[in-house]
Parts: structure tokens; C-alpha cells; sequence
């Protein structure tokens, strides 16, 4: 019974990082810029196959350091869009990044077909950490090892940095930060781009644990805004527990009653919503 218990929380730790670095993504890009990024589900799948094409050239290292970089380069181009309706009604950045989606799932499914794709990882990280914990591979250790890394780093960069802290004050009152000389576009750029590598860095990750196909990010992206909202909107530490949260909760509820495993992050959304509608770390329009 141990052994299950530990084996599901394990696995919801998994989860929970993936839902952890596409929420700090998403939740970059909807505080700033107050756009909700339909597409970040396909960022992700986009930095998988691009690790799987580089592995092949590059090997696994090189992948995994080239594949997010590529995938915050789209970032870019995608954000250059975005541009024309920042200043409109938020359903329209609302309805481009949800045709940008569908374009973006279209050209995978023409280029690597429909089929699930299998990336050979360092024979290294395959192994088992001991024969007890069979179910606990290297990569899954390396794997949130990285993500925690990525969360250290992107919260001192927000708070020591002085991009980090004009994206901080952005959050607050963008107009005035524009008034101080501050040239918004680029940092609006800037930090699309930081969301967008982060998804492309959880499609990397994901690529030794749960596969690649072009629908793959679609599973992770309602998890992902759930997290946003558990957690508070506008909170990144509230991001970060409410994906943690989301994650070792659906896991340990599979173990109990599988067919309520996925029924149960909603139960916490409207749990949370009912007692706390602002999330359980949130505060409208900050990041703390």
C-alpha cells in the first residue's frame, strides 16, 4: 500500500511541475499583458518535436538546450501579432491565440503525422534510482530537479532584476510605467517570450514522460489555467502551489478512484472559487 501511495505521489509531483512551468507561462503573459494564450498547450508540443528532430542532430543535451530557445523564437514572431490587438477588446487576442492554436496543431499533424512519437533519452536517466523504487527513473528526478531550478530562476529574476521588476510594476499599472520612459513593447516581447520558453522547456521535459504527439499540450493547458485560478490570479507563488496541488491531488485520486482522477481538479477549482473567489494566494493584479 506504501509502495502505491509513494508511486502516485510521485507521479503527481510529475504532474504537478508540468503544470507548474505551463501556468508560471501562461500566468507571465496573462498579467502583463492580459492576454489568455490559447496556443501555450501547442508551444509546448512545438518544443518537443523540435527536441526530437534535434536530439537526431545534436543529441539529448544539445536538445534540450537548443528546443526552448527555438520555441521562444516562434514566441516572438507570434507576439509581434499580438500587437495589432492589445488595444482592442480581449476577445480578440483571445480568438487569435485560439485559431493560432488550431494552425499550429494543423501544421504538426501535416509534418510529423498523427502518430505518437517516441524520443530516445540517455540510457543514463532511464534507469531506475534502486530496484525498490523501480517506478522513480532518473529522468523523473532530473525532470523536477530542473523545474525547480526554472521557478528559483524566474522568481529572482522578477524580483532582483531591474527587467524583472519594470514586468512587476507592469503588472500593476502598465501605463505608468510607460510614462517612465519604459519602452512597453519590448517588454511586452520580453516576457512573451519568457512564457512561451517555459512551455517549450515543459515540452522538452515531456518528451521522456508522457510522449509526443501533436494533441499532447491540449492535456495539460485546462489543468494549467485551473492552476492559475487555485492558486490566485496575478499571484506567481499561488501558480506554483496550485499546480503543485492539482497535480499530487489528481494522482493520489486515481489511485482511490481512477475514474474521479480528472473530475477532481474541477471539485478544487469550485471549492476554492465558493470560498475564496480571488484563489487562495491572489490579489488582483500583483505578483507577489
Amino acid at each position: 500500500m506504501f509502495t502505491l501511495i509513494l508511486y502516485n505521489v510521485t507521479n503527481g509531483l510529475m504532474l504537478g511541475a508540468f503544470y507548474v512551468l505551463m501556468a508560471l507561462g501562461l500566468s507571465l503573459i496573462l498579467n502583463l499583458s492580459n492576454v489568455i494564450n490559447f496556443a501555450h498547450g501547442n508551444f509546448l508540443a512545438f518544443g518537443a518535436y523540435m527536441a526530437l528532430e534535434l536530439t537526431k542532430v545534436v543529441g539529448f543535451w544539445g536538445a534540450f538546450l537548443i528546443a526552448p530557445l527555438l520555441t521562444a523564437a516562434v514566441g516572438v514572431v507570434v507576439e509581434l501579432l499580438m500587437r495589432f490587438v492589445y488595444r482592442r477588446d480581449p476577445v480578440y487576442s483571445l480568438l487569435l491565440t485560439f485559431g493560432l492554436a488550431f494552425v499550429m496543431q494543423g501544421v504538426m499533424l501535416w509534418w510529423w503525422g498523427p502518430s505518437p512519437q517516441e524520443m530516445h533519452m540517455v540510457p543514463a536517466l532511464e534507469a531506475p534510482i534502486s530496484s525498490d523504487l523501480f517506478f522513480i527513473t532518473w529522468y523523473r528526478v532530473f525532470m523536477v530537479a530542473i523545474v525547480i531550478v526554472t521557478v528559483i530562476a524566474v522568481f529572482a529574476f522578477l524580483r532582483y532584476t531591474r527587467v524583472g521588476l519594470r514586468i512587476r510594476a507592469g503588472t500593476l499599472d502598465l501605463d505608468t510605467v510607460a510614462a517612465l520612459g519604459v519602452n512597453v513593447k519590448l517588454l511586452r516581447t520580453f516576457n512573451f517570450t519568457v512564457g512561451c520558453l517555459l512551455a517549450g522547456l515543459s515540452g522538452v521535459l515531456a518528451t521522456g514522460a508522457i510522449g509526443i504527439n501533436p494533441n499532447m499540450g491540449d492535456d495539460l493547458l485546462m489543468p494549467s489555467f485551473i492552476a492559475i485560478i487555485i492558486g490566485g490570479v496575478g499571484s506567481l507563488t499561488g501558480t506554483l502551489l496550485g499546480g503543485l496541488l492539482i497535480g499530487v491531488t489528481a494522482a493520489l485520486t486515481a489511485a482511490i478512484y481512477p475514474a474521479a482522477s480528472e473530475v477532481v481538479i474541477f471539485v478544487m477549482l469550485v471549492v476554492v472559487l465558493l470560498i475564496r473567489p480571488r484563489g487562495l494566494m491572489g490579489e488582483e493584479g500583483m505578483l507577489s
